[in-house]
């Protein structure tokens, strides 16, 4: 029989394969193999499973616990089938608990303090790049991402469109740019030719060296913006995040068309293949997660007495 990681590697190999990223899933599955390999374990029994998927220094979460222990069992599962040995966790240990983080919605005069903000970081290259990818999550309300990964050839200034290939759930689709932005990105891309003449990167946006933005420097140069721009502590639990200019861009949007009088329910999948959601139910989830929202749509339901609408559904709103 072949060693835990020589089984993990291949099931993570076939499942790409079949167009699955499994990015973290894949990071949390060698950490498994790794867990084991340090106690000379051989088969994976569901009492090893628990005991690493509680033990992590970085979190005593339940639901990050939980999801750990999703990995684990998905593995055990396939290991299964090659080794008898194997135990599979039962569904009731650690049950999944799905918990969206609530959207925060950047007024305008906030999202031009992130701006502003960024364009005080140094070297000067980037500086503009983040003014520039601040702007542009906001007007278009892509993931960030889906930015980053942005190569030259992704971005057609010409005809004012972007192109977002192999996305999330490997979705690909066109972002059409307001001539406004298509400004605004060629004004960027001037600066980053003069500043970085030869990069190391074919990406379209690049840090102070000519590299690739990355997960870790998005998330560790967007605190320090956030901070500069004075949006520390505006909600208990959690910050505004980077992401959260892709909720606004939906929530803005779906609230506008509640104003002025059209037809939500049909624009909506248009607004899903906007977002690359790969499920409309994505996009009908602001209507609960955001009570602004889910009062108009109450009043929509009972036009006659909007106000008697209006109440509960802004409770339910917050309790969700």
């Amino acid at each position: 029989m072949s060693t835990l990681r020589e089984a993990a590697s291949e099931y993570l190999q076939m499942r790409r394969a079949l167009g699955f990223k499994l990015t973290t899933f894949g990071q949390r599955l060698m950490s498994l193999v790794a867990y084991c390999e340090a106690r000379n374990i051989e088969h994976l029994t569901a009492a090893i499973a628990l005991e690493w998927a509680i033990t992590t220094p970085r979190s005593c979460d339940p639901v990050h616990h939980a999801r750990r222990l999703d990995v684990a069992r998905i593995f055990a599962r396939h290991l299964a089938i090659i080794d008898p040995a194997t135990e599979v966790s039962g569904l009731d240990v650690l049950p999944h608990r799905y918990r969206r983080a609530v959207p925060y919605q950047y007024s305008p005069e906030q999202i031009e303090a992130l701006i502003e903000a960024a364009a005080t970081l140094q070297p000067a290259m980037r500086a503009a790049t983040w003014r520039t990818l601040i702007g542009l999550l906001a007007v278009t309300g892509m993931r960030d991402g889906e930015a980053a990964r942005l190569c030259h050839d992704d971005v057609d200034l010409g005809e004012g469109v972007v192109t977002i290939t192999e996305s999330k759930f490997t979705k690909s689709r066109l972002v059409y740019l307001h001539p406004t932005t298509v400004t605004a990105l060629r004004q960027y891309v001037t600066t980053r030719d003069r500043l970085v003449p030869e990069p190391a990167s074919e990406k379209f946006f690049v840090n102070g060296w000519g590299r690739p933005l990355t997960a870790t420097n998005l998330s560790h140069t967007f605190a320090q913006v956030r901070e500069v721009a004075g949006l520390q502590g505006l909600r208990a639990g959690q910050d505004p995040r980077l992401h959260d200019l892709r909720h606004t861009f939906t929530i803005t949007t779906m609230l506008d068309w509640y104003r002025d009088g059209g037809d939500v329910q049909a624009r909506l999948p248009v607004l899903s293949t906007w977002l690359g959601h790969v499920d409309p139910k994505s996009t009908y989830w602001y209507l609960q997660a955001v009570p602004e929202l889910l009062a108009l749509a109450a009043a929509r339901l009972d036009p006659e007495d909007p106000g008697e609408g209006d109440t509960p559904a802004a409770g339910e709103g917050e309790r969700s």
